[in-house]
């Protein structure tokens, strides 16, 4: 196992903001879910990366959720290669349920696949993940839409749903089943976000509407849409930002601090990248002992653009997130 090590440093004002070591984890897309005193952070990787923390300061490599790439997803990737994208966990009736992204890059040919534990402690006798399949699909010619980037979200009335997607014709949310491993039926679809483009629906060439990572966090009478813009994934050339919209209802409509729709091309702006970081996105949100967290990855310009672990503690500013910028 790998131990890595992120320095924590306090500011004058008392609020607390992490620094990296040399040694700070490479991570994409990172979730964090907490199980008695350990935080348990998946992300993009091989199988699905697994890291654990006591103190979200120190990091510890275990072994990946997936030794073999699920038994579906040649069906939908062929001769996929175990890479798995953009996790998003979630505990509900005694059950962990990590939900996960297969897809070729730059395409729609997509699928988000659902595991279940009952633990995540793999020295615990229970330890055991079992797949459940696809949750939902996108195929090339049929949809508009990438199934991508998943996050789960229950609304006022405990109806649960799944944001996810990049690119395309925005930003979609659907209502799952009770179980939480389908779509339901009948079924109902929002569009969350969406930036104008052309119908040159080529992702490697998206003008100024790319748009991905949808994480929804409630907080008081708001729920709060964030995501990601911009270009990731491209080492020097990546421009990540996170932006964020709110709403009263889970399913939206979600509006910008100025009043835009964020279904319209609308966002607030969170944090962005700077000459010490290409650029930054595809965070995650979540109240831990009190303390609201922003995590996601930053593209290090000092290490050939690697993508390294962001954490960040939020404040609120009459009714709207803020974090320390980028060191």
């Amino acid at each position: 196992m790998e131990r890595i090590k992120i320095l924590l440093a306090v500011s004058m004002f008392g609020m607390s903001i992490f620094s990296w070591a040399q040694q700070t984890p490479r991570v994409h897309d990172p979730v964090v879910i907490k199980e008695n005193n350990t935080y348990h952070l998946f992300c993009t990787g091989r199988g699905i990366s697994h890291f654990v923390s006591t103190d979200l300061k120190n990091w510890e490599k275990l072994e990946p959720v997936f030794k073999e790439k699920p038994l579906w997803t040649d069906e939908v990737v062929p001769d996929f290669k175990n890479h798995i994208w953009a996790p998003d966990i979630i505990h509900q009736n005694g059950t962990y349920y990590l939900y996960y992204s297969v897809s070729a890059f730059a395409k729609n040919t997509s699928a988000i696949g659902l595991v279940t534990n009952t633990t995540l402690d793999p020295k615990n006798e229970n330890y055991k993940w079992e797949d459940q399949g696809i949750v939902v699909q996108s195929v090339p010619n049929r949809d508009l839409w990438n199934a991508i980037d998943p996050n789960i979200i229950f609304d006022e009335n405990g109806i649960p749903w799944m944001s996810f997607g990049s690119f395309w014709n925005g930003l979609k949310m659907v209502k799952l089943s009770k179980d939480l491993k389908s779509v339901s039926h009948p079924e109902a679809w929002e569009t969350i976000a969406r930036r104008e483009r052309s119908f040159n629906l080529d992702d490697s060439d998206p003008g100024d509407a790319a748009l991905e990572a949808p994480f929804i966090f409630k907080k008081g009478a708001y729920y709060y849409l964030f995501l990601s813009w911009d270009m990731c994934c491209r080492g020097e050339n990546s421009t990540y930002k996170v932006v964020v919209g709110r709403s009263e209802s889970a399913t939206g409509p979600f509006v910008d601090a100025a009043g835009k729709a964020v279904n319209q091309g609308g966002g607030t702006l969170l944090i962005e990248g700077n000459e010490n970081w290409y650029g930054v996105g595809h965070n995650s949100v979540y109240t831990f002992d009190g303390k609201d967290y922003y995590f996601s990855h930053a593209y290090d310009a000092n290490d050939n653009g690697a993508p390294k672990l962001v954490v960040k503690e939020i404040t609120w500013n009459n009714g709207w997130p803020s974090v320390e910028p980028m060191d």
